[in-house]
């Protein structure tokens, strides 16, 4: 998508009304990150408003976080407990906070948000650079062909029809770059807006690969925060990742 940044698609405007539209898994994915990292701290990368770090910190977690959008950490910090949690401005590919945890944390597609396959094995690095010996890094995304069908790389979904207000979700994805090209298109009586977002999907396989050469490996995968068993049926996938015995011996 020419001119995109992504630093744009969480600016202002998104970040106020990030909020409003919950996956609805939230509490499912903290419980699950608060059974792995028990007594120990975490990191998220992509920490965004908090969504899922402050309920962690509620539990006694400490967590701090890494994010791009100086406008989603706004929105966090001005929360109850926010200011409690310490963010760095940055990319999460190569951002750092100076320490170690027993968790690191990236859910919700946010992968997706690196834009080339260099980024992403940045990331899987730099998630192993930030953990404990003993610690893991949990990735959550959906698997890409739940989200393009063979043979149309290009579609127009209808997200919601009102009496005043109609949403289409406008979408094209390149197999070569596996770039996806996305809108929201929100068409009201007084006008229209757009909020674009560009993601680069990956497989389960292809993130494997990744942890790989940053020195990890998988420890386990499931189809959802649940645990249900990941199979051909899934249509996303949490996969939690350790050091490498190569690495934890250095």
């Amino acid at each position: 998508m020419k001119h995109f940044d992504p630093k744009s698609s969480f600016g202002p405007d998104v970040a106020k009304l990030y909020d409003d539209h919950p996956r609805g898994d939230e509490a499912a994915a903290v419980e699950f990150l608060f059974e792995l990292v028990q007594e120990g701290d975490a990191l998220e990368f992509a920490i965004g408003t908090g969504r899922i770090a402050l309920p962690l910190v509620a539990k006694g977690v400490p967590v701090d976080g890494i994010e791009l959008s100086p406008d989603m950490v706004e929105q966090l910090h001005a929360k109850p407990g926010g200011q409690q949690i310490e963010v760095v401005i940055g990319d999460m590919s190569e951002a750092t906070t100076q320490h170690r945890y027993d968790l690191v944390y990236l859910v919700f597609n946010s992968i997706f948000n690196i834009l080339t396959v260099e980024g992403q094995i940045r990331c899987f690095q730099n998630a192993a650079r930030h953990l404990n010996s003993d610690g893991h890094f949990v990735v959550e995304t959906a698997v890409p062909h739940a989200w393009i069908l063979p043979g149309q790389p290009d579609y127009v979904h209808t997200e919601h029809i009102g009496l005043d207000t109609v949403v289409l979700d406008v979408a094209r994805y390149d197999p070569v770059t596996q770039l996806l090209e996305e809108n929201h298109v929100r068409l009201t009586t007084t006008g229209i807006t757009m909020n674009p977002i560009v993601c680069r999907l990956i497989t389960p396989g292809e993130m494997d690969l990744m942890a790989r050469l940053a020195g990890l490996r998988l420890v386990a995968r499931y189809a959802n925060w649940q645990r249900t068993k990941f199979d051909i049926h899934s249509t996303a996938h949490i996969s939690v990742y350790g050091l490498s015995n190569d690495l934890t011996n250095q």
